[in-house]
């Protein structure tokens, strides 16, 4: 049985910002510029911010840029030390300051640098959908995309995730228990994996 989130502890943010983009070449990707000027993790940390206010960002070590640049939009930042090499390693420490900054949290929804196209609006009905459901994905065209929302109860299975499979693996174990949020928002599909893909 699932058991809603009370409404003083909504979800919380959680941004991951710590791949090494090797596809994307020498450059930092998340550092890019958007055809706005503004950096590409910028963008996605504003829209997830602006739908959670409680956001946490995990980043990369030593990209001081970055990290001023999401502690001054209102994110936590924690950063990834060079043992953590994995996609599973950032998504558990992104939760565990989940967990230390937001005890009373009543889910996560989590979104990726890389995505920074998906609408502020789009994220904050992925959250609304946690008060009822375990798992919340949006859907455009019969298609599953991100962000993806995790409540409360499913945080244990997120934290003993391995591997470089980061959260897909509780994302299929529960489909059957899963909403799917209908959207019109081509960003939850639109991820920035080379230089090209910026333009």
């Amino acid at each position: 049985m699932h058991t809603p989130f009370p409404s003083d502890a909504p979800p919380v943010g959680l941004l991951l910002a710590a791949g090494f983009s090797r596809r994307f070449g020498a450059q930092n990707k998340l550092l890019q510029p958007l055809p706005n000027g503004e950096c590409m993790a910028v963008v996605a940390a504003r829209s997830l911010i602006t739908a959670l206010p409680h956001s946490v960002a995990v980043i990369r070590a030593n990209v001081p840029e970055l990290s001023a640049a999401l502690k001054a939009l209102g994110l936590i930042v924690v950063e990834c030390g060079e043992q953590e090499q994995v996609m599973a390693d950032s998504l558990k420490l992104g939760l565990n300051t989940v967990l230390t900054a937001f005890p009373q949290y009543a889910g996560v929804v989590i979104a990726l640098a890389d995505m920074p196209f998906i609408q502020p609006q789009t994220i904050q009905h992925v959250a609304n959908a946690l008060a009822q459901h375990p798992l919340a994905q949006p859907v455009m065209a019969g298609k599953a995309g991100h962000p993806v929302g995790f409540s409360r109860a499913l945080i244990p299975e997120l934290l003993r995730v391995e591997g470089d499979q980061g959260a897909r693996e509780v994302v299929r174990a529960h489909q059957a228990q899963s909403i799917h949020i209908a959207c019109e928002d081509p960003g939850i599909f639109r991820d920035i994996d080379t230089p090209a893909d910026l333009k």
